[in-house]
């Protein structure tokens, strides 16, 4: 099967795109014209609260086939436990996203910043995570102790992804340990604020097409919508990406 690239943002219901990138349309078809223009969507509102089977069955069903969900783990386990006993928390999430069907690709666990290396922790969710093989993983590691190559050939080992995660306050590690490639765009000059250029987004885009050239399906999701920027930057990047 061919690789695939997923471009879109993190999250969809935000007031301040009403009057421009939605331009009118009634909130509740915010994800079917998101869905319209972009390949894939990240869902930030579960890193907040569970969601029921039921809310996931109406997302996937008022979305085009080709269409594709990733979904942000629940910050329970990330935050709160910092990883420690991982399974209970993982077959819950795993049980109620069961309504995505098909359409849930992958799944992006973003660890707090001041969470520095802990191997043994590490270790335990990627076996924990075998009991979710329905979709991929990727990891989002804020904290630059992680950035070693002992990590990634441990994710290597386990088949799960570095987020290659773009910020002005953390660093960036662009590791790449799996045949998926995982992005979330914050906001280079100004976390989840500031705009990408055409000189960035290109550089990007070359970087999806050698990528997808390698094999590897590739999630890009912008998390600059503090501004408006992400939805812009979104489809600015699909068009790069398309002309080649």
């Amino acid at each position: 099967m061919a690789s695939r690239a997923y471009i879109g943002t993190s999250g969809w219901n935000y007031d301040s795109w009403r009057d421009d990138f939605y331009r009118g349309n009634s909130r509740k078809n915010w994800l079917q014209y998101c869905a319209e223009r972009f390949s894939g969507i990240e869902v930030n509102a579960t890193f907040y609260r569970l969601q029921s089977q039921e809310t996931f069955r109406r997302w996937r069903d008022n979305t085009p086939a080709n269409f594709r969900f990733t979904i942000k783990g629940n910050r329970y386990l990330t935050h709160n436990k910092k990883l420690a006993d991982p399974l209970a928390a993982i077959r819950l999430e795993r049980d109620r996203a069961k309504g995505l069907g098909h359409k849930l690709s992958a799944v992006v666990w973003q660890l707090p910043r001041p969470f520095r290396k802990n191997m043994d922790r590490l270790r335990q969710f990627a076996r924990a995570l075998k009991s979710w093989p329905q979709a991929r993983h990727a990891i989002e590691f804020r904290h630059d102790s992680w950035f070693d190559d002992e990590v990634a050939e441990c994710l290597h080992a386990h088949r799960l992804a570095v987020c290659q995660s773009d910020a002005a306050d953390w660093a960036l590690w662009d590791a790449v340990t799996t045949d998926m490639v995982y992005v979330r765009l914050h906001g280079h000059a100004v976390t989840y604020a500031s705009a990408y250029g055409m000189k960035e987004l290109r550089q990007w885009a070359k970087r999806i097409r050698r990528w997808l050239r390698q094999g590897r399906d590739v999630h890009v999701y912008f998390d600059n919508d503090a501004r408006g920027a992400a939805p812009q930057n979104a489809l600015e990047l699909i068009a790069l990406v398309r002309r080649n």
